[in-house]
């Protein structure tokens, strides 16, 4: 019997270890939450820049960000805004105001799943993207980006700016 009641105390006190030592998982808003980490150049050895890489810091409550190949009927079809999931507006700063320029394509992009697993999950992590930063046309060599991000259930994101960002045109 002494030895009975060892086993159920040690049984009890691994229980409890274990339910105190489980990981409670973060918790975030359900809306997608953005932050700006890093804006960086690609090196391309010719005269003027051409490409660059925007990175943000994102939080998802409940981890639906990212669209997969099948996201393609309403409300994620192409004539939508939201066939895109991570939205990228162009800058320039022409005498000392910021002006979004007419251009002929878009910047924004589709964030693939990131939660793959069956259920919600918070989701916590950075988004790096590739963008043109020299609009040939314009003669204006400052720029910005500002961007925000969708979620699946159509939550929009906070949107951040990129600090100034100088280009070399030629």
């Amino acid at each position: 019997m002494h030895r009975r009641f060892l086993m159920i105390i040690f049984t009890f006190v691994l229980l409890i270890w274990g339910f105190l030592s489980c990981k409670k998982l973060d918790e975030y808003p359900k809306e997608p939450q953005i932050t700006y980490k890093n804006f960086y150049k690609i090196p391309s050895g010719a005269a003027a820049d051409g490409y660059g890489i925007i990175e943000i810091d994102f939080t998802d409550g409940d981890g639906d960000v990212g669209l997969n190949e099948t996201n393609i009927n309403p409300p994620f079809d192409s004539s939508s805004v939201y066939y895109y999931n991570f939205f990228i507006d162009y800058y320039e700063k022409q005498r000392g105001t910021w002006i979004k320029p007419v251009l002929y394509e878009t910047f924004n992009a589709r964030i693939p799943v990131l939660n793959t697993s069956n259920g919600d999950q918070p989701l916590k992590g950075t988004i790096s993207i590739q963008v043109p930063i020299n609009n040939f046309t314009s003669t204006y060599d400052t720029i910005r980006f500002d961007c925000r991000i969708c979620d699946r259930a159509l939550n929009m994101s906070n949107t951040i700016s990129t600090p100034e960002i100088i280009i070399k045109k030629h």
